[in-house]
């Protein structure tokens, strides 16, 4: 069979075990652990897995046309995780991802209009969905797990204590701009560590409203405003900005647009934080069944093509720092929550979405895991002195502001 020849080729890690549509089984890997049994239910998934598996796997199993029969979801990514490396380069494989980075300005062109097309698709679903497996906070982004006992909560406080660290918030009138500013949660805590006006920006009209509600609740309307406006249409200037989990959805032909408006709206002596999912390979494409499902116009860039952007801007990087498995730990916990009240993620929507959002979070935490995916937070400046020369500061914060936080308790 087509399907065999190939996955006998692509599979050499762990024990996929395949039940044909045909009903007939085969047996790929080493025997090793994960071990995982899948049926085909449609005769069309033999042709359809061996030419493109990236896009027709999760769609099978959304459809319910590939189903679990031994070991269950995560396993399955597992095994497809640790043979990816493999998998790229069968020949196959290889054609379609010349023509993937062929296309992969084409796919990720988001001007002012699109952008906001591709930001509702994802951001504006059921605001009780992201209560299933978010924290208190609905920090939807990697969190900073300073210990592998930290709770989801600890973890998504740590990031932003990482975050204003960074941002040196060191006098009382700093004006800060969020860019991507999400349902407030960020901007809201910059706020209460010492910025003195806060401005976030969103596409997400869901997001719009709820920030702007949690900011009139939390009594910091006065500080704290979020506008539903592309970040090219802002005016500044600010004393600092952040940006935190937006890049992804930006797209590599505008990545110098982005930093040149970023240059624009940063005071002379501001400071500039980005925090992004990126990759450790050469710049390549987004995944098809992420891009068609998930994030449509969203890519996750190398460090390479991120830099030279920052470069043709003019900016100053002062800092670099590359978090490895704390978005994978981060998925963990989330699709953990999400199994947790599945039932409830059924009636909102049905078992299909569920299915597929159980994909994106179990495939998202493998990419971190075996797939080279990681998160870079990058320190930008306008001025080489805007930051001090060591990054004692950044621990100074951290060790300050949490032992306030005990201290409150």
């Amino acid at each position: 069979m087509f399907l065999a020849r190939f996955m006998d080729r692509a599979i050499s890690h762990g024990d996929l075990r395949l039940i044909d549509a045909r009903g007939k089984h085969w047996r790929f890997g080493d025997g090793a652990e994960p071990r995982v049994t899948i049926r085909l239910h449609d005769r069309r998934l033999h042709r359809r897995l061996a030419l493109n598996p990236k896009l027709y796997l999760g769609e099978a199993y959304m459809d319910g046309t590939l189903t679990i029969e031994e070991g269950d979801l995560h396993g399955l990514l597992d095994i497809a995780g640790r043979n990816l490396e493999q998998l790229e380069t069968h020949p196959l494989q290889t054609i379609g991802a010349f023509l993937g980075r062929a296309l992969r300005y084409l796919q990720q062109h988001n001007p002012i209009g699109r952008a906001q097309r591709n930001v509702a698709h994802h951001y504006d679903l059921s605001d009780e969905l992201y209560d299933l497996f978010l924290d208190d906070d609905r920090q939807y982004s990697c969190a900073y797990f300073c210990s592998e006992h930290d709770s989801l909560e600890q973890a998504q406080l740590n990031k932003k204590c990482h975050l204003a660290a960074k941002l040196q918030l060191d006098r009382p009138d700093l004006k800060l701009l969020d860019i991507g500013s999400g349902w407030g949660g960020l901007g809201m805590y910059l706020a209460q560590q010492g910025a003195a006006k806060v401005d976030g920006v969103t596409l997400s009209v869901q997001q719009h409203k709820v920030s702007n509600t949690r900011a009139a609740d939390a009594g910091l309307s006065d500080r704290v405003k979020f506008e539903l406006r592309d970040y090219r249409k802002q005016i500044g200037p600010y004393d600092r900005i952040v940006s935190v989990g937006m890049f992804e959805h930006v797209g590599a032909g505008h990545y110098v647009e982005f930093f040149r408006k970023a240059k624009d709206l940063l005071a002379d002596d501001g400071v500039f934080v980005l925090h992004s999912i990126g990759r450790r390979q050469p710049p390549s494409n987004t995944n098809p069944w992420l891009r068609k499902y998930i994030f449509p116009g969203g890519y996750t860039p190398a460090l390479s093509e991120v830099l030279r952007a920052v470069e043709k801007a003019g900016l100053w990087v002062t800092d670099i720092e590359v978090l490895r498995l704390h978005y994978a730990d981060t998925l963990r916990h989330w699709h953990k929550r999400f199994l947790a009240r599945r039932d409830e993620a059924v009636k909102l929507y049905d078992e299909r979405f569920c299915r597929m959002w159980e994909f994106y979070l179990v495939g998202s935490e493998m990419s971190f895991r075996h797939m080279g995916q990681m998160v870079f937070q990058l320190q930008l400046t306008k001025r080489q002195d805007a930051v001090p020369l060591t990054r004692d500061y950044i621990t100074d914060w951290e060790c300050a502001t949490a032992g306030a936080e005990q201290a409150a308790q």
